[in-house]
């Protein structure tokens, strides 16, 4: 059983990554609990936040979808 470097590195950074945005989600509604931000500073911080995160699982599906 032996793997490949690229089914390594895209083994990580599919499921390595997940791992890491929800954990950065999980963080965001940290700080918006402990800052008592309210509906609107929630939304706001999710927003702006997550908003790179979404970039990057765009990126993801349209690459998906170029392929076939």
């Amino acid at each position: 059983m032996s793997f490949t470097e690229e089914q390594v590195s895209e083994f990580g950074l599919t499921f390595g990554l997940a791992g890491f945005i929800i954990f950065m989600l999980f963080v965001i509604w940290n700080l918006a609990k402990e800052s008592k931000a309210g509906r609107f500073g929630t939304f706001i911080l999710f927003f702006v936040l997550a908003f790179g995160m979404l970039g990057f699982i765009v990126k993801t599906v349209l690459q998906y979808v170029m392929e076939k």
